[in-house]
């Protein structure tokens, strides 16, 4: 609380929210990705993950503190990508999640070796080492707001292609079909995962916006005192014997 600067109490805990923007199948794996907000700052990232097509979920990756996952890409059953960047006070630094292992375990990789503000608008892989995407410098950055970049060794690196005052399309993703995706569902307050069936879009998992608020921990109770020792007394000094 004390970093979001939220001032929040026992009596008049603050709202805390869910909100998902990604999702994706790698098999019968399932990921959506997110981030955990109040009010007026985006709290933690959050990524889950799902061995049974959305029947029970967990989170697979730590959340970082003031950062956001926007998108989520497998191009095989092993190897995957989220990007993300950090939310607080602007975005900044985008980075990816990298995984080469379907999904057992994560590892981030920065964008830019330096500190940048920015966020990944777009990304696309075409395979596990060749792929792109487009930064989005934000308004007041000048005239050449987005930049698409390049990578050729599965994210590791990035090397800028070209600078623009348009939005840069990455084209491949125009074509792609779209099987699974999240949707905000108002009456219930609820984010809802979807997949495509033929013409219909069935519901496989739905989350609730409103989490658990945020309060202050109770305080620790006061140990009581340890029972006082009865004093000893000393033990007499040994009698002479008589003469």
């Amino acid at each position: 609380m004390q970093w979001a600067g939220m001032s929040c109490t026992a009596e008049e805990p603050c709202p805390v929210y869910l909100e998902l923007s990604a999702v994706e199948a790698a098999g019968n794996k399932l990921f959506a990705a997110g981030n955990i907000h109040s009010q007026t700052v985006t709290l933690y990232s959050v990524l889950l993950g799902s061995d049974d097509l959305g029947h029970t979920w967990q989170e697979v990756h730590p959340r970082i503190r003031g950062a956001g996952f926007d998108h989520i890409q497998f191009t095989d059953l092993e190897n995957g990508f989220v990007s993300g960047e950090a939310l607080s006070p602007l975005p900044q630094d985008p980075f990816l999640l990298l995984t080469t292992d379907g999904g057992k375990s994560w590892r981030q990789q920065p964008v830019f070796s330096e500190t940048r503000v920015g966020s990944i608008q777009q990304i696309e892989f075409r395979s596990k080492s060749e792929g792109s995407l487009v930064i989005d410098r934000g308004q007041g950055s000048g005239s050449e707001r987005f930049e698409l970049y390049e990578s050729l060794n599965g994210g590791q690196s990035w090397n800028i292609k070209e600078a623009s005052r348009r939005p840069i399309s990455l084209k491949g993703l125009l074509s792609s079909p779209v099987l699974w995706r999240v949707q905000a569902n108002g009456p219930s307050q609820s984010y809802r995962i979807e997949h495509q069936q033929g013409a219909r879009w069935n519901v496989v998992s739905e989350f609730t916006v409103n989490l658990e608020p945020c309060r202050p921990a109770p305080a620790a109770a006061a140990p009581e005192p340890a029972p006082e020792t009865p004093a000893v007394p000393a033990p007499a000094p040994p009698r002479s014997p008589k003469k």
